[in-house]
């Protein structure tokens, strides 16, 4: 009996196996022709059933993660690293990104960490470079303001592009579509292109296909047009004239091909020439000039799964040869969805620079003919999940697309304004109410960084340009005048602001011997026991006598430093020295001539109390004595 036991055990044991292989075959195949959804349907099964490896796993968080779903990836990719067994970088990046979409970024942190340790390429750089990326984040939103928009479906719907008083995007909605043909990758009908009008408030109307000639029973999206609406580029899969071609790896890539309006009809579609059937060219965009073309693809030479390339359009029409934008802008990760504003300032969506999750928008200044490092636009633009497809124009209305949790469908469109500020005022005298040219004036953030400087104009006024929800100081300095500083916002909409600013003029005598510290009516800077270094209450009163010598440019003074009765004189005359040239590098530092300043230390020689060491006296009584002084010498 024992032995028949044991041989219907053994012989479950291996039925079930082999029933678990035969459902993971057929998965397999699934995935491996992208039909994802069909494959996770077979995958989870599997798992459910209690059968654990690192495919099993690795494919199912795949599965989720190529289909936009973080957070379902996320789970996934969780059971693989409890196997703890070994597995490609790569998935440790992708489960940073996922944990992020659950908002788990403290967890997501750890997980880069970790992937950092294992590959050197440049999102890990720019993760150990930026660790603090979620503060840099925080300092940089509000800058714009976000709204659905009444077009969105329960499909796919992204890729806006303005069409003179119209946007044009891409959508895998059941009505309207020409052709009804269903992916196996979404499970959704192949996109096409559907129009919608804007009216004088910047909403949208109905839906309608845009194109019979345009749209096929294949994938159309992302177009951009020419500013006289003759021609247009988007991104097809590799069909055109009734004709479909595939990579050497049997794969229907996706190209960049051209339209022309004639007669109120696209026609003359063509591939542009930089297109091949062995990789991607997708997301056209076009510089205000119409003499560049901006593009993502993953042509041999690229950094990551899809770069960002230019490519120049000479006046007839004709391409040059595409240039990667190098790795101040690409990634070994995403970089996709270009577009360049009318300042020629770069957009683009990417999930290799650190953001919030999945894909997020950045925005590359202008340099010449390069761009800066880029810089996360922020909330609420960015969110966890893939945010991309940003366009704006000249008024401020934009849009972009979003598969965040509060939307309507997979992907959806919302609108959004850049709220933008000019703050300007008028610089007058306190007394005589006169104005005051030639002041100047600087713009700080709500940290004391300088951002903007400008000299008032000959009626007295200055202007700046601010953000919104931000808090701003400025601050006001002349010759013969005391130096005077406001705050200011944050505002919330765009608009303009007036801040004007009152000048006093120095009524004090300033001679060689003044002590600035005494006519200022500012504290003697003071020091820590044993300390050097300049507290955060000294620095405002240094900023002070900085405004003054700014105002005085011939002054020189002398820094006169020193300690309380305790320790050694030798000891004491070694910190008071270290105290003056401190007290003299934060002046510097600060933007005056080394050559206007002297320092030196005089240990205990100067108490200005009776604090000996003979005499007992209070840490408040020790205080006062350690100090630095400022003596005009020269005017």
């Amino acid at each position: 009996m024992k032995t028949l036991y044991t041989l219907v055990f053994v012989l479950s044991i291996t039925i079930g196996a082999f029933a678990q292989g035969s459902k993971l075959n057929k998965a397999d195949k699934k995935y491996d022709k992208y039909s994802y959804i069909d494959a996770i349907e077979i995958y989870e099964k599997v798992a459910e059933k209690g059968y654990k490896s690192v495919e099993l796993f690795e494919k199912l968080g795949n599965a989720y993660y190529f289909n936009g779903e973080l957070d379902k990836a996320s789970k996934w990719y969780g059971e693989l690293f409890a196997l703890n067994q070994e597995v490609d970088s790569e998935y440790y990046f992708r489960y940073a990104q996922a944990l992020k979409a659950e908002g788990n970024y403290e967890k997501s942190n750890q997980y880069m960490e970790l992937f950092a340790q294992k590959t050197n390429d440049t999102r890990a750089k720019l993760f150990q470079e930026n660790k603090n990326y979620l503060s840099d984040i925080d300092a940089v939103s509000g800058k714009y303001t976000m709204d659905k928009t009444d077009v969105n479906s329960e499909f796919f719907d992204y890729g806006p592009s303005f069409f003179g008083k119209q946007i044009v995007f891409t959508s895998s909605r059941s009505e309207g579509n020409q052709y009804s043909k269903i992916h196996d990758w979404t499970k959704q009908n192949f996109t096409d292109l559907f129009v919608a009008s804007i009216d004088n408030e910047g909403k949208l109307g109905s839906v309608e296909n845009f194109s019979k000639t345009v749209n096929t029973k294949y994938n159309e999206s992302s177009p951009v047009f020419t500013k006289d609406g003759k021609t247009m580029y988007f991104t097809r899969n590799n069909y055109n004239d009734g004709k479909k071609r595939k990579s050497d790896d049997k794969v229907i890539m996706e190209k960049i091909y051209k339209a022309e309006l004639v007669n109120g009809e696209w026609t003359n579609i063509k591939e542009v020439p930089f297109s091949n059937d062995n990789y991607k060219t997708a997301h056209p965009a076009l510089s205000p000039d119409e003499k560049t073309m901006y593009f993502a693809s993953d042509m041999p030479g690229s950094f990551g799964n899809s770069d960002l390339y230019k490519v120049s359009i000479d006046s007839n029409g004709k391409f040059g040869t595409p240039e990667n934008l190098g790795p101040t802008i690409n990634t070994e990760g995403r970089e996709t969805f270009p577009f360049v504003d009318a300042d020629n300032n770069l957009f683009f969506a990417s999930d290799g620079h650190p953001g919030l999750g999945g894909l997020d928008i950045f925005e590359a200044k202008a340099n010449g003919n390069s761009f800066e490092k880029p810089v996360n636009v922020g909330k609420p633009l960015n969110s966890p999940m893939d945010d991309f497809g940003y366009v704006t124009n000249k008024d401020g209305l934009g849009f972009f697309s979003s598969n965040r949790d509060e939307g309507s469908g997979f992907d959806d469109i919302y609108t959004f304004t850049v709220c933008t500020h000019t703050l300007s005022g008028l610089i007058t005298d306190i007394d005589t109410k006169e104005i005051l040219p030639n002041a100047k004036v600087i713009l700080f953030d709500d940290k004391m960084n300088k951002i903007s400087e400008t000299i008032s104009s000959d009626k007295g006024v200055y202007s700046f340009k601010i953000e919104c929800n931000k808090k701003y100081y400025v601050r006001a300095s002349k010759e013969e005048y005391e130096t005077t500083e406001k705050s200011f916002g944050p505002v919330t909409k765009t608009g303009e602001s007036k801040l004007d600013i009152e000048l006093k003029r120095n009524i004090f005598p300033v001679e060689v011997g003044t002590d600035l510290a005494k006519i200022l009516d500012v504290s003697i800077i003071y020091f820590d026991l044993d300390k050097w270094n300049i507290r955060p209450d000294a620095a405002e009163d240094l900023e002070k006598i900085i405004a003054v010598m700014n105002q005085y440019p011939n002054m020189t003074i002398d820094i006169r430093s020193h300690t309380d009765s305790r320790q050694t004189h030798k000891y004491n005359e070694l910190l008071s020295d270290r105290r003056a040239k401190s007290t003299l590098e934060f002046i510097v530092k600060n933007g005056i001539n080394r050559n206007r300043l002297t320092a030196k230390g005089y240990g205990e020689t100067q108490l200005v109390n009776n604090c000996s060491n003979d005499v007992p006296c209070s840490e408040a009584e020790h205080q006062k004595n350690r100090r630095s002084e400022f003596i005009v010498l020269k005017m």
